[in-house]
């Protein structure tokens, strides 16, 4: 297997989950499950540009073209896209008429905050099904993949843009090299790709297995994004970490023959990738063991709640919670539903577990003993909009870095 950075063999093995379940590969009920498709689940790390890469690479037309992740209206999510819209305008100088495109654009939420400001706003996704939920609220979305072609097309078509825009897509695409040409073919020589991608020294300090499913390819740091884009004409020139999706980095690149000069940010975080020792195997060798922590510490946990008579759910049937229930052997037998707000996943059940997907109605009225807390990185606003549950003797259970209760005493 080649690096998709920088062509490399030299892999250390990191950790391996065995054949686990696509994370939004959600099912209708049924008597049974025998034909649910499984597939290779681990990590390695290319010891020249150390990606971290999954070691199986499941078939794209099978993950996007149906597709029941919605970007999330979470109060969380909105003040960031607002904030992600006004910081690119801003510091760029974007135009009211300057175009706007953004790879992998989901239902067109963040390019609102864009067309809102005036400007031109294009959406490349897979998705056919969120492509049309884009359109429907006035958001154009090209229903394919974003590659070197396609760039090529938009730029025939829409002209050069100011912006391209890829928002925690960039990781889940496997031919990384074919869309930064494309990229840098579609940017006017002025202009942004600005990509935010989950941070691997957050996924090492806060141990954070569970954003770890086939959908995401490659793990990135600085340090190795650098290298990516300088291979393909491009410089890295601004990046500013971020907590959102658990902890991230939005990353600014232009043209190598472009105006923009590095800023002292990117040298900032490549001093501390540096003393974190990323090039090192160490570090992968000890998030390995604190993995290993969690699927020991949690389902004891889990258990002996249940033991006890507690009645537990889940809660927020997100990806990252399908990867911790599947590699921690948590289901049914412990979790009587998992509640969630979006209404494509309600009346599912999870892949693999099969457990039952409810509304947050459904769930107020059922309210458990215990919510395991499967969407932790969104922890804080979920504990102010639970406040009554909390103060009703209920309790979360937070899974990660390591699990722990949440009540409303220890708050």
């Amino acid at each position: 297997m080649e690096c998709r950075v920088c062509g490399g063999t030299d892999w250390q093995e990191v950790v391996s989950f065995g054949l686990v379940p696509l994370a939004n590969g959600f099912l209708d009920p049924a008597d049974s499950y025998d034909d649910e498709p499984y597939y290779p689940l681990g990590v390695i790390s290319c010891r020249s540009c150390r990606l971290l890469s999954v070691t199986h690479v499941v078939d794209p037309e099978i993950l996007y073209r149906d597709y029941p992740y919605v970007t999330s209206d979470s109060d969380t999510i909105t003040r960031h896209m607002r904030y992600v819209a006004e910081t690119c305008r801003e510091r760029f100088a974007l135009p009211p008429d300057g175009l706007v495109v953004e790879i992998g654009s989901n239902t067109g939420a963040q390019l609102v905050a864009f067309r809102d400001a005036g400007m031109r706003t294009l959406g490349v996704d897979p998705a056919r099904n969120l492509a049309r939920v884009a359109a429907d609220r006035g958001i154009e979305t090209l229903p394919d993949f974003f590659s070197a072609e396609t760039a090529r097309s938009v730029a025939e078509g829409y002209g050069r843009a100011r912006l391209i825009l890829a928002r925690h897509v960039f990781a889940h695409i496997d031919h990384v090299a074919g869309v930064v040409t494309g990229a840098r073919e579609l940017l006017s020589p002025e202009g942004v790709f600005a990509i935010e991608v989950p941070y691997a020294l957050d996924l090492f300090e806060q141990n954070a297995f569970d954003t770890i499913y086939h959908e995401h390819l490659s793990y990135f740091s600085v340090g190795t994004l650098v290298s990516l884009f300088a291979r393909h004409g491009m410089r890295v020139f601004d990046v500013e970490r971020l907590p959102v999706h658990g902890g991230s980095i939005l990353v600014f690149v232009g043209r190598d023959d472009g105006p923009w000069a590095p800023r002292p940010s990117v040298e900032e975080l490549l001093r501390l990738e540096r003393r974190a020792e990323l090039h090192s195997d160490a570090v992968y060798r000890d998030f390995a063991l604190n993995v290993d922590r969690v699927r020991d510490e949690l389902p004891a946990l889990v258990r002996r709640l249940a033991a006890e008579g507690k009645r537990i759910a889940g809660y927020g049937a997100s990806a990252k919670g399908n990867t911790i229930l599947n590699v921690c052997g948590l289901g049914p037998e412990e979790l009587e539903f998992c509640s969630d707000t979006t209404t494509l996943k309600q009346g599912k059940v999870l892949p693999g577990t099969h457990v039952p997907v409810r509304s947050p109605e459904y769930a107020k009225a059922h309210a458990p003993d215990y919510y395991l807390l499967l969407a932790w990185n969104y922890s804080d606003e979920i504990i102010r909009k639970e406040s009554a549950f909390l103060n009703g003797g209920g309790r979360f259970i937070r899974p990660i870095p390591k699990p722990v209760i949440i009540s409303a005493d220890s708050l």
